[in-house]
């Protein structure tokens, strides 16, 4: 067998947890998790969090590694997940990359270059925060014209939070973010990997994600937020994850739990909208994986006899 990495991914609430489970028992295989939230301890219900009995004994990496007030970003889980595929080789076995978050995959299959994007606090970013405060998205939009033309043709001066990542990009960098992303985009892959997406009928796929948070409710998830607003700012990268940050309002007192909810349901509707279209422009060479028609056990064996 030439693959050195399998990765089995796919929308929100589409079965990628208990196929990849499957999957390594048939493989001899280890999981890393491929989830911007799983990372964190005491974030158990909102996440879905892959549970002791579901992994059936299948060894998982970067679940519950984390406080929510750790650092973790992109470059972060790079790093994490080169190391770990590194020693699953080294052991005989097959690292597995399981998750829904397509930037993190794609950042270890094709080695991306962090080492000055860290997602961090800095003078830059908080110098041109306060410049388009004080002058408005206008202004700061024609800052990046005058650097970065192509970026500021696509990013819409409204979205004030990118607009400022691409100025700041520059200023670390000495050279624009689109001619970056250009370079990254002819980077060979690092791995020999297979990708598979997992996928089914979008209605019921809505069904199964509005069913999930119900039981996720039944399970205690109010008690899980409202435990981690003592403890931690709404504002943390951890705390405005789905799952979290529309359960702020309702204990501010802003909203009604109902109001929460349906807006929970809608985010993460839309989110599973997002996976997909992301999946289907970045990764042409995924094999799909029609859950319409597989069980998991049989996605299970079709994903390893298409390795």
């Amino acid at each position: 067998m030439n693959t050195e990495l399998v990765v089995i991914t796919g929308p929100t609430a589409c079965g990628k947890t208990a196929v990849s489970v499957e999957f390594a028992k048939l493989i001899d295989g280890e999981i890393i998790s491929a989830d911007s939230m799983q990372v964190y301890k005491t974030m158990d219900i909102g996440t879905a969090k892959v549970t002791k009995d579901e992994t059936q004994g299948v060894p998982h990496y970067l679940i519950d590694e984390l406080d929510p007030d750790e650092e973790f970003n992109v470059a972060v889980f790079q790093q994490y997940a080169k190391k770990y595929i590194a020693n699953i080789k080294s052991r005989g076995k097959m690292p597995i990359i399981a998750g829904g978050t397509g930037f993190y995959i794609n950042a270890v299959l094709y080695d991306n270059d962090f080492a000055k994007e860290k997602d961090a606090e800095n003078d830059i970013r908080k110098e041109l925060q306060e410049y388009a405060e004080r002058n408005g998205a206008d202004a700061l939009h024609n800052i990046l014209k005058s650097i970065d033309p192509l970026s500021a043709e696509k990013i819409h001066q409204n979205n004030v939070k990118k607009v400022i990542r691409a100025i700041e990009f520059y200023k670390l960098n000495d050279k624009p973010i689109s001619l970056h992303n250009a370079e990254e985009k002819q980077r060979e892959a690092a791995y020999n990997a297979k990708i598979f997406v997992l996928d089914m009928d979008r209605k019921r796929l809505y069904e199964r994600i509005e069913k999930r948070i119900d039981i996720m409710l039944k399970d205690g998830l109010l008690a899980e937020v409202e435990g981690l607003l003592k403890k931690y700012s709404p504002a943390l990268v951890s705390m405005q994850g789905i799952g979290y940050k529309e359960f702020v309002p309702y204990f501010n007192g802003e909203c009604s739990l109902e109001d929460a909810v349906y807006t929970l349901k809608a985010n993460t509707r839309h989110f599973a909208k997002r996976q997909l279209t992301w999946f289907r422009h970045q990764c042409p060479q995924a094999i799909w994986v029609d859950m319409d028609k597989f069980d998991t056990n049989y996605a299970a064996k079709f994903i390893k006899d298409n390795l």
